[in-house]
């Protein structure tokens, strides 16, 4: 008992998951993803990592892909409605978090479930789901009382989703639900309308939210203080190495179950952290492979050993037969425009380890055959003049 609810922050209600554990049966425990970004972030693993420890003990675990939810959009956190994907992109990111999640999880041992199985359901069924609470109880949420008191809008589509992820408890019939602490309300309210169909409500375990590499807000991609699970190894170990020193504790608790070293200097506890959560999801060779990248471009100040090429033709522009820089940037590093636009003017694009300055825009591709594009501190390619 003690291990399964390490880290946790609520096991609610109080003594139901003990009581559940010593019935000696295998439990349903349910975790809900909504796919609305191309990746899992590590923030995303302390829930999964719980998951596998209960499906190493022998339960079920029941994995919802939320490709209806994400329609929807979740109110956690939010001070306004959240920006909604389209369905192509739903689509496209839920093939993907399977096989990201399977990273931690065991195939074999894992349910796998969409809620639009059973949330495209018929208008006189969706009347039913709409009858079970009422518009009070969905406005006791804090995110909403928050947004009322600062006048801030609140859809009606946003009401439905507490609703609509509490009837995935009711479809997988779900006796444990694991979640973030920002999940508590939607789990608490799950047990509602579990009761209200007629199953035994679930418990709940919510685990902690993990700070991302700045060490100060939510780890998430629109933040860029993210670390993705499918991160290029080099890529991985660097942005490990930004982690703040006083934020080490909880990274090491929560991703490796273990307390920071004592007695080893902050800069080698990072390096063990990076290695570690490298060698987890690509391998030890990968791991290493990644420290000397890092040591080559931080600490001997050299540019990689072996770098990706860029042709320059597909980012001619205009009857000049310039290179566009922005284009180029977005193009070879898989970054948007605007975002490339973004680094020239701070300064952050370099060729050869010489900055571009910030008002150019526009290269003679004659000028950039051979040479190295460098955009912020890790990423590098090299070009090669369009024929």
């Amino acid at each position: 008992m003690t291990d399964l609810t390490r880290n946790a922050v609520d096991v609610l209600p109080a003594g139901m998951l003990e009581e559940q554990l010593s019935a000696g049966r295998p439990l349903r425990v349910k975790l809900g993803i909504d796919p609305t970004t191309a990746d899992i972030l590590l923030g995303h693993t302390v829930v999964l990592e719980k998951l596998r420890e209960l499906q190493q003990a022998g339960h079920t675990v029941v994995l919802i892909i939320g490709d209806f939810t994400a329609r929807v959009g979740d109110p956690s956190g939010r001070s306004a409605q959240r920006e909604l994907p389209s369905p192509e992109e739903i689509e496209a990111n839920a093939a993907t978090y399977q096989e990201q999640a399977f990273k931690l999880l065991d195939r074999e041992r894992t349910e796998v479930r969409f809620n639009s199985e059973w949330l495209r359901m018929e208008p006189e069924a969706l009347l039913v789901l709409l009858a079970r609470t009422t518009v009070a109880r969905l406005l006791e949420r804090d995110d909403f009382q928050k947004r009322l008191a600062a006048g801030t809008p609140i859809a009606a589509l946003e009401l439905l989703y507490p609703l609509l992820q509490g009837y995935d408890s009711v479809a997988v019939e779900a006796d444990v639900e694991l979640g973030g602490t920002d999940q508590k309300f939607n789990l608490l309210f799950a047990r509602d309308i579990q009761a209200a169909y007629g199953q035994k409500p679930q418990s709940i375990l919510t685990m902690p939210i993990l700070v991302g590499i700045d060490g100060a807000q939510k780890m998430s991609k629109s933040l860029g203080n993210y670390v993705g699970v499918t991160d290029a190894p080099e890529e991985m170990f660097g942005r490990l190495m930004r982690v703040p020193d006083e934020a080490m504790p909880s990274y090491y608790r929560l991703l490796l179950g273990s307390d920071t070293p004592e007695g080893v200097p902050p800069n080698e506890a990072k390096r063990e952290l990076g290695r570690r959560i490298v060698e987890r999801f690509h391998g030890t060779e990968a791991a290493r492979a990644a420290e000397e990248h890092f040591d080559r471009l931080f600490v001997q100040r050299k540019a990689p050993d072996q770098i990706e090429e860029v042709d320059l033709e597909p980012f001619l522009g205009g009857g000049d037969g310039s290179v566009h820089l922005p284009l180029l940037m977005a193009g070879a590093f898989g970054i948007s425009s605007s975002e490339g636009r973004r680094l020239i003017k701070q300064g952050g694009v370099k060729l050869d380890g010489e900055p571009i300055p910030a008002d150019t825009l526009d290269l003679d591709p004659a000028a950039l055959d051979g040479r190295v594009l460098q955009a912020g501190k890790r990423r590098f390619r090299r070009l090669r003049g369009a024929t």
